[in-house]
């Protein structure tokens, strides 16, 4: 099914990654004009589109590399009218570890000078922490698989003999599935721990979760904006792949015979979940105070009962938008434009 704004009672707004952020930049830029927008980032890629469509509109920005940056805490201005963070979690992955801690500094400082961000400093301490994300879905009272936080690998026995096996180990920092592990019996992981194949992170500190296998082999991610649903999609996880990112995912309707050779591929198909897990989603959100962001469930295989289990302030949305979604993201960014939406004027900036 495509999906339809109309059914779910909101505007429409394109799930398209630069779209999304140029819409937000472009209200703020008209507040200060003479200010630049600060592009807080550190996947190149990734944010092309989006350096091309700021030019393109001859709107004034400035890149700030995450990886490699300075700030003066004396300073009582920046020249920014607005900073977006969009730091992943996977930065390590690129050789940048240092960038994920710089960006909770530099953010709290452009917040104690007034700057608006969009996905400010609590998000990014949300997103930069696996735990830390548990802990909001536990006080919203939601199901998520049972968990155990270790910070030494003296802990990672005793912590998984006090669950049920299969377990998953999954860096507290980390980002698109990067580097989980899945032990089906103790026996496999006291081989692991033995030959010294653990790694507990970037910050020394790792989950060691219950396997849950989704019911209907899918798992499902729910992009928001602004704290509102915007859409969602349904994954389908090869095996035990949990490694993979929006630029692997392609429409389940296209994936036949042009993508027989890549096996690294992964389907999904657009979705229209529930209204109470979409109100639900939208209470994590608002209590991360992500600006934009997504939230991954499943549905348990016994309970049919929602498991949310990952927190997203970097969400990087579908390829294939029009194919997937249904919708074309350059003509609906003009479209709002022109109308005048509002729809992104209260962002959350709250410290």
């Amino acid at each position: 099914m495509i999906l339809q704004p109309s059914m779910i009672g909101c505007d429409p707004v394109p799930p398209n990654h630069f779209f999304i952020q140029f819409t937000i930049l472009y209200f703020f830029q008209m507040k200060s004009p003479n200010k630049p927008i600060g592009i807080f980032y550190e996947h190149h890629v990734w944010f092309k589109p989006l350096f091309e469509e700021l030019q393109r509109r001859n709107i004034p920005f400035v890149r700030i590399n995450a990886a490699q940056s300075q700030f003066n805490p004396q300073e009582r201005d920046a020249p920014y009218s607005l900073v977006v963070n969009r730091v992943s979690s996977s930065a390590y992955l690129r050789g940048n570890v240092q960038g994920i801690f710089y960006t909770a500094n530099f953010l709290n400082h452009i917040e104690r000078l007034g700057i608006p961000v969009v996905n400010g400093t609590f998000a990014q301490e949300i997103e930069t922490s696996k735990a830390r994300q548990l802990g909001l879905i536990a006080s919203l009272g939601l199901f998520f698989p049972k968990t155990r936080v270790i910070n030494h690998i003296s802990q990672l026995l005793s912590a998984a003999k006090s669950l049920r096996f299969p377990v998953l180990l999954k860096p507290n920092v980390g980002s698109h599935g990067a580097e989980i592990l899945k032990f089906d019996t103790t026996q496999k992981l006291q081989r692991a721990i033995d030959l010294h194949q653990i790694n507990l992170g970037v910050d020394h500190s790792t989950l060691v979760q219950e396997f849950i296998p989704p019911k209907g082999g899918y798992i499902v991610r729910v992009e928001t904006l602004n704290g509102k649903f915007l859409y969602a999609i349904k994954i389908f996880p090869k095996g035990n792949n949990f490694n993979f990112s929006a630029a692997e995912l392609q429409d389940i309707r296209t994936a036949s015979k042009e993508s027989e050779g890549l096996s690294g591929r992964i389907r999904v198909e657009s979705f229209i979940p529930e209204r109470k897990i979409i109100d639900d989603v939208e209470r994590i959100v608002k209590a991360a105070r992500l600006d934009a962001g997504g939230v991954e469930y499943l549905l348990h295989p016994e309970t049919n009962e929602p498991y949310y289990y990952d927190i997203n302030a970097l969400s990087n949305f579908i390829g294939q938008a029009e194919d997937v979604i249904g919708f074309n993201p350059h003509e609906a960014f003009v479209d709002t434009s022109n109308n005048g939406c509002n729809r992104f004027t209260k962002l959350n900036t709250s410290p």
